[in-house]
């Protein structure tokens, strides 16, 4: 992967759409993979760790590499919270990879089951290394950071400062712990006609499969998006239909949607009331299936 940063593989004119968080950017005239880290899209100067292709998660089976389909979503993921994390270098072997993304920032590939590392939650997979003993490592490639961590003795206690990614309202979903009826301890994964739902406060559960109106309005919302956006995305079409589900007028819709962190990706007044739209057909079951 660490070499996919270093080809070639983008036309001049090859167009991206790529997803940092809260707006969606389209990058033109970027040739390399490591360019879409350093500026992914024109709008904001943030600093992005790394990229994943297709996944809004800190997965790094999804990282950025060398093959990037015209039709594929480039998510951005970009500095969070800083913090500082002491420790006893009690083995050899600290449990790390570290990738970097081409363009000066290493992080956290994998962590070894039961290693050092393993045993401290405050480090997880994804956050960028910034300091080691105080020492900026930022611009050093992977090789040089490991080669460090490597060369702090056994026994010897050190400090690491790192940059996790900045979390999104999608971190974090999990499946519900046991069910009813269930083993005690062991994780309920359903009964395969469940649905995760994203919530409009950020929220998200596994709850019962969608009646044949709500998911006859969430197509249609998910085709509106298609067509207006050039995104097709089932669990954003969800979370704006959870939006206004409950609501009685387009106004009520507006304000939600204004209030919520979909208001980031500026929906124009137009686009709005198509959406509503969608939502009140399928309410009077003006959709057949």
């Amino acid at each position: 992967m660490e070499r996919n940063h270093h080809h070639l593989v983008l036309l001049l004119l090859l167009l991206l759409r790529c997803r940092n968080a809260a707006f969606f950017g389209c990058e033109s005239g970027s040739r390399a993979v490591r360019d879409q880290h350093r500026h992914p899209a024109p709008p904001a100067p943030v600093m992005i760790l790394f990229c994943t292709l297709n996944s809004h998660k800190v997965d790094m089976s999804n990282l950025l590499g060398g093959q990037i389909g015209l039709n594929d979503f480039i998510f951005a993921h970009k500095k969070g919270r800083p913090k500082e994390v002491e420790i006893v270098k009690s083995e050899d072997a600290l449990g790390l990879t570290i990738t970097d993304n081409g363009a000066g920032y290493a992080f956290i590939k994998r962590i070894k089951s039961g290693s050092v590392i393993d045993r401290i939650q405050h480090i997880q997979i994804g956050d960028h290394i910034e300091k080691l003993d105080g020492i900026n490592v930022v611009g050093k490639r992977h090789y040089e950071v490991a080669r460090m961590l490597k060369d702090i003795p056994t026994g010897s206690t050190f400090t690491i400062r790192l940059v996790e990614p900045m979390k999104t309202g999608f971190q974090g979903i999990a499946p519900r712990k046991g069910t009813a009826g269930g083993k005690p301890g062991k994780q309920g994964y359903g009964s395969g006609k469940e649905t995760l739902r994203f919530k409009a406060n950020g929220n998200a559960a596994i709850e019962d499969e969608h009646d044949d109106a709500t998911q006859c309005g969430i197509d249609a919302i998910n085709s509106l998006l298609d067509s207006f956006m050039g995104i097709n995305d089932s669990e954003l079409a969800t979370q704006i239909w959870d939006l206004g589900s409950n609501k009685i007028n387009s106004m009520d819709f507006a304000e939600a949607i204004d209030a919520s962190d979909l208001e980031a990706f500026g929906f124009t007044d137009d686009f709005i009331i198509e959406l509503w739209g969608a939502i009140t057909d399928a309410r009077q079951g003006r959709y057949k299936r």
